[in-house]
């Protein structure tokens, strides 16, 4: 049985774990190491997760019966009544058995009982993962090619859900 459980600032430093287990699998195929490296220490250091914090998302562990094994990423009324899913990742031997589709479909019940009418996300545009949010009835809106500094830039879709 999967398990939601919103994460404690103390508990940031599981979330930084995590995505250093998950990531370079993840992105393997898609960053250089350097940009990888890069971009967990820009988003997953304590400091810019207690930042992220601090401005309001929140932070959603997911647990099997015994193991921390994905987590997300979350934030009410980034523009009135939307909410953003910021991050969402699994171990890679928790994906494909519907948790991560278990994990949004929490976080639509969250944003919901918080009055938002839309959920908005950002996939790069080599992600496999974008197939699975068209799937969920996400829509692609737009692309971004955003710099994030040190000669990288996430190339992007944003995908948006009706609540």
């Amino acid at each position: 049985m999967i398990t939601f459980i919103e994460a404690a600032k103390d508990q940031l430093t599981l979330v930084h774990k995590l995505a250093y287990r998950i990531w370079p699998s993840t992105f393997k195929d898609i960053l250089s190491d350097a940009q990888m490296a890069y971009m967990l220490d820009w988003m997953y250091s304590l400091p810019s997760l207690q930042k992220q914090m601090e401005e309001g998302c929140y932070f959603l562990l997911a647990k099997d019966d015994n193991n921390l094994i994905g987590y997300a990423s979350y934030q009410f009324n980034v523009k009135e009544k939307m909410t953003r899913l910021h991050k969402i990742y699994l171990l890679p031997s928790s994906q494909g058995k519907g948790i991560g589709k278990q994990m949004i479909l929490e976080i639509i019940k969250r944003a919901k009982e918080n009055d938002q009418d839309t959920l908005q996300l950002n996939v790069n545009r080599s992600n496999k993962a974008a197939l699975v949010y068209a799937k969920l009835g996400f829509h692609i809106i737009r692309e971004e090619d955003n710099d994030i500094g040190h000669g990288y830039f996430m190339n992007d879709y944003v995908m948006e859900l009706n609540l």
